[in-house]
């Protein structure tokens, strides 16, 4: 079976990371494709790298448009695809790869964004350990997705295994990303101008403020953590894509080496997407450029007891459109991995 597929905001940077990786998805055929100012514009006017799509135009978005699709992709500004996903049919599957439905606590949105609170929906991260299972569990069948925050859900894979298996202390966690600007979209803005970044790095939303902590908060608690306390300082620098993820968090006192790392094994053991390498060995960035893949590397610091989890991901594939994409095959009933690469690009 073929499935019919719209992508809203096809002109963005996720909105363009879907299709790239869509085009070579043999489930899915792209019928559709939504922008707001540069509707009726060629798609490839504004994604000049999408070849295999020159013969799609970008419409306006709105429900009526992406209405009649099996698949329909939001890739819409924070805010904007709650009200669009009310208006479409609830046998249609929808994935926003906005804010939107990703947070359970109307008061965490409240206090991280704003405005109206549209509910939560499944959250798009498969591989993310709970208490019981993971969240692949809640994804068989689902219509309605929230794919995650890119730094969020780095983070998140980064922390749960060790509060499922008790050997970290949930409180004092510390997590600093070096970060693309990409994650930011694609509107034009001064302080993400080449001439800003190039040559520097930028740290910003510090001291608590960035909306991704009451996510990583969130999906901690459903790995088993009570009342999570993370501080999280993203980093700017000048790579266009990319997360490198230092998390640390205190052991659990009596806690050995091999308990430590056998928790982070056990939560990913024969997973395609998500991998631990082998002691000693860390990621780069570049390891995952263009792949759905996130690497880990784990250390004991016994002097300052504490673990350190270092995670690196492609933040337009694994932290947005790969992942949205690998939610949507399992909810269809597809295999997880398709039309999704686990090799990235280099040099």
């Amino acid at each position: 079976m073929t499935y019919s597929v719209a992508v809203s905001g096809a002109s963005g940077y996720a909105g363009g990371e879907i299709l790239r990786l869509l085009a070579d998805h043999p489930d899915f055929e792209v019928r559709t494709v939504t922008a707001h100012s540069s509707a009726g514009q060629p798609l490839v006017a504004a994604q000049p790298h999408l070849r295999s799509y020159t013969h799609l135009t970008l419409k306006e978005t709105s429900a009526e448009t992406l209405a009649g699709h099996d698949v329909v992709f939001l890739a819409l500004p924070h805010g904007a695809s709650g009200a669009v996903a009310a208006e479409l049919s609830e046998d249609t599957l929808v994935i926003d790869c906005g804010a939107d439905h990703r947070l359970e606590s109307p008061v965490d949105w409240a206090a991280f964004y704003g405005g109206e609170h549209h509910g939560s929906w499944a959250y798009g991260v498969p591989e993310l350990p709970r208490l019981q299972g993971t969240q692949r569990d809640r994804l068989a069948k689902s219509r309605r997705i929230a794919a995650p925050g890119c730094n969020a859900s780095t983070v998140a894979l980064s922390l749960a295994p060790g509060i499922r298996a008790g050997v970290i202390d949930e409180h004092d966690l510390v997590s600093v990303l070096a970060v693309g600007p990409s994650g930011a979209g694609k509107s034009l803005k001064p302080h993400l101008l080449a001439s800003e970044i190039l040559g520097s790095a930028n740290p910003y939303a510090v001291g608590g403020t960035h909306r991704h902590i009451p996510e990583i908060q969130q999906a901690l608690r459903w790995a088993g953590a009570s009342e999570p306390t993370i501080s999280f300082t993203p980093v700017l620098v000048p790579m266009a894509r990319g997360i490198l993820a230092t998390s640390s968090a205190k052991l659990v006192p009596g806690t050995t080496a091999a308990q430590v790392r056998a928790a982070w094994e056990d939560a990913y053991a024969g997973e395609r997407f998500v991998q631990l390498l082998p002691e000693g060995e860390f990621p780069k960035t570049s390891d995952v450029t263009g792949a759905n893949t996130a690497l880990i590397g784990l250390a004991v610091d016994e002097a300052a007891g504490r673990v350190v989890v270092i995670a690196a991901v492609d933040n337009l594939v694994k932290g947005t459109a790969g992942a949205a994409i690998q939610s949507a095959n399992i909810a269809l009933g597809l295999a997880e991995s398709t039309g999704l690469p686990v090799n990235g690009v280099a040099p």
